[in-house]
């Protein structure tokens, strides 16, 4: 089963899955000439075309960075979610419209400390610190996020966004990102406390499995326990799975659950569903809209990318033969 799900995939006709198969779970290394060729063809590809097809002459795109899902910070999240080439400078001024953002004096006045802890959507640096990290484009403004991370972290490893003063627990959502990020930035610049506070806040999902309140071991929510793709910054247990592998932690005995229950998930085919999505393709500019489809929405039908994902995780886990 293993064998023909990835020898369908590797017949895609979308370059971004068979380069998240080949890579990512059949471990061909990423500086071959083979696997250059294949991010030269996903940079050309149709789904990459569209989502960059808004810019302006200036190469940036005409709206807010945040505005979901097709502002500078979304597309540049999806690029280097799907392996566009590391190092190619066509995305640079969407970088410029990010950090122009997020690293602004009227952005930084709306940063809160309440009962001594950093009320921030943290989410929005980690996706910024990670995509520049995969697609190349990081300097010493890559730096300076990935130290207010770590600056920011809340005392049991995460961090939120939520102003109330009772709020002491950090989030799910705003969590999970800066901690993918920091794992990759102490991966590329060596830094020990980033791998730290990246290992601070594994413990939130590793303690709850993933998935479960800690104090009745009851689901968090449903949405927490269906599979999507993309997330943009919302979270499923595959994604949550996803960055574990990427971080290191997927062999952890605590993620064995998330795993049986997306081991349970796999459809006859071998493939994995999308069970819901986060977006709408729709020409309105609107909040949530996409310029893509991201594959087949439907519990009986394979999702082409949440089934490479969900391979990888598996993968890595070891849960996953190849021989």
């Amino acid at each position: 089963m293993t064998h023909g799900i990835i020898a369908k995939l590797l017949k895609s006709g979308e370059p971004s899955v068979r380069f998240k198969v080949v890579v990512n779970v059949l471990g061909r290394r990423p500086d071959t000439t083979e696997i250059k060729k294949l991010q030269k063809e996903t940079r050309l590809s149709p789904r990459v075309t569209s989502l960059l097809s808004e810019r302006d002459e200036d190469g940036r795109i005409p709206f807010h960075p945040y505005s979901k899902w097709c502002g500078a910070h979304w597309v540049v999240v999806c690029l280097a979610d799907i392996g566009y080439p590391a190092g190619d400078e066509s995305p640079g001024p969407l970088r410029e419209q990010v950090c122009g953002w997020l690293l602004s004096e009227s952005h930084q006045r709306g940063i809160e400390t309440i009962d001594g802890r950093m009320r921030r959507c943290a989410s929005q640096e980690g996706n910024a610190l990670f995509s520049f990290l995969r697609l190349g484009l990081a300097d010493g403004r890559a730096d300076e996020l990935a130290e207010r991370l770590m600056k920011w972290q809340w005392p049991d490893g995460g961090w939120n966004c939520d102003k109330r003063p009772e709020a002491k627990h950090s989030s799910f959502m705003e969590s999970l990102i800066p901690l993918r990020a920091l794992a990759l930035y102490g991966k590329v610049s060596g830094s020990s406390q980033a791998k730290a506070a990246a290992a601070r806040a594994a413990e939130i999902f590793l303690n709850r499995r993933l998935y479960k309140r800690q104090r009745d071991g009851r689901v968090i929510a449903n949405d927490f326990i269906e599979l999507h793709y993309p997330c943009y910054w919302q979270y499923d247990i595959l994604f949550g799975l996803k960055v574990m592998a990427e971080a290191g932690f997927i062999e952890d005995d605590r993620c064995a659950e998330a795993l049986d229950l997306l081991e349970s998930k796999r459809l006859p085919d071998g493939g994995f569903p999308a069970e819901g999505k986060y977006y709408k393709v729709t020409e309105k500019k609107k909040s949530g809209r996409s310029l893509v489809e991201w594959g087949v929405v439907s519990k009986k039908r394979m999702n082409e990318f949440v089934t490479a994902d969900a391979l990888y995780v598996l993968s890595e886990s070891g849960r996953l033969s190849l021989a």
